[in-house]
């Protein structure tokens, strides 16, 4: 009887403290809501070199879709190149929370010069979703080898990957390390980790980021019931999403509104349930020692010295185990750096490119 009162009694303090952080967050949101709509809008309406930009509008010369070992349909689209072209295809793959439009830059610049190949990871842009189940960096990767048995079963691939494509080059490479023998030209890796992501802590001060390991359960198991709330609140909150997007994927003080506002909306078409299905692959993610077949091609490492969410410090330590691939530091550079110092990635992979296919 008397541990039931101590359980009761627990429950009220826990309630209470509860509903006092509920009731400071909900101060919080009010007190912040004008301010918030105030900076988006002053920000929007700076000048804007990209105002008149058509993103996600290209040509392409193949559509189709191919399906993966775990059934998920991926769209892919297949870019050709020059007539007479026996070069290397490359092939793009996008990170967490993005789409194939990630290389928008890329693929206007590089059309007519290269053949491309892009897709859209599983639960990402009009590719399909899991049914069930979590989803894997392994399945990423045998997912990037069924692309390329369906768009180019022979001949030379530059593998480029962003951020959690870049870890799935990884798992590729883990998986088929005589590909990267045989068929691998190069790899661009740009703002990737080969692990350790549970220790980034956002910019945050060390004694707020720590908070995040014990939420990974709550979030990694949120079912489609509270997933589709927390959606309806991300939708209906939208100025403080362009602002977090403004914040953790770029590193200029003023980038681009319209650049912005892209980005977000390719992670605002993320879903939830598809984003906590991910997290504990990504915070699990450990593939430092077995880059070995890296070591075989010759590697670009990219990545922007104001990355918030794949640290400069993360790329350092890929470079550690491949000390031949050439490094470019892109200055104010933050995570979505291939967009928003469009020109310096494109000359970097140019560079590269001419180097290493000659």
């Amino acid at each position: 009887m008397g541990s039931e009162v101590v359980k009761s009694g627990n429950r009220k303090r826990t309630a209470g403290i509860i509903g006092a952080v509920v009731g400071l967050a909900a101060a919080g949101v009010a007190a912040g809501v004008a301010a918030e709509r105030y900076v988006v809008r002053r920000s929007k309406n700076a000048d804007d070199p990209y105002a008149d930009e058509e993103f996600g509008v290209w040509d392409s010369d193949e559509q189709l879709t191919v399906t993966s070992d775990d059934g998920i349909d991926l769209y892919v689209e297949v870019v050709d190149g020059p007539p007479g072209d026996e070069g290397p295809t490359l092939v793009f793959v996008h990170g967490f929370c993005l789409d194939m439009g990630t290389f928008h830059f890329q693929r206007r610049h590089l059309q007519g010069k290269h053949r491309m190949v892009f897709y859209d990871q599983p639960g990402h842009g009009r590719s399909g979703r899991l049914t069930k189940g979590e989803y894997t960096l392994d399945s990423l990767g045998a997912g990037l080898r069924a692309v390329l048995q369906a768009t180019t079963p022979t001949g030379p691939v530059v593998l480029v990957g962003h951020s959690m494509g870049g870890m799935t080059i990884m798992a590729l490479a883990e998986q088929v390390p005589e590909l990267f023998e045989s068929r691998v030209a190069a790899a661009v890796l740009i703002s990737t980790s080969a692990g350790k992501l549970d220790q980034v802590n956002f910019g945050f001060p060390d004694i707020v980021a720590r908070f995040r390991r014990p939420l990974l359960p709550v979030v990694g198991f949120a079912g489609p019931i509270s997933s589709a709330v927390i959606d309806r609140a991300r939708r209906a909150s939208t100025d403080l999403a362009w602002l977090l997007t403004r914040r953790y994927g770029f590193g200029t003080a003023r980038p681009s509104p319209a650049l912005v506002s892209y980005v977000e909306k390719m992670n605002s078409t993320t879903s939830t349930e598809v984003i906590a299905r991910y997290l504990r692959t990504l915070y699990t993610h450990a593939r430092l020692l077995v880059l070995g077949p890296l070591r075989t091609v010759p590697v670009l490492l990219v990545c922007g010295d104001k990355d918030l969410l794949t640290p400069l410090t993360h790329t350092y330590e890929i470079t550690s185990v491949l000390p031949e691939a050439e490094l470019v530091v892109v200055a104010d550079g933050g995570h979505v750096v291939m967009l928003e110092h469009a020109d310096e990635v494109n000359d970097a992979m140019d560079t590269f490119l001419t180097k290493v296919l000659e």
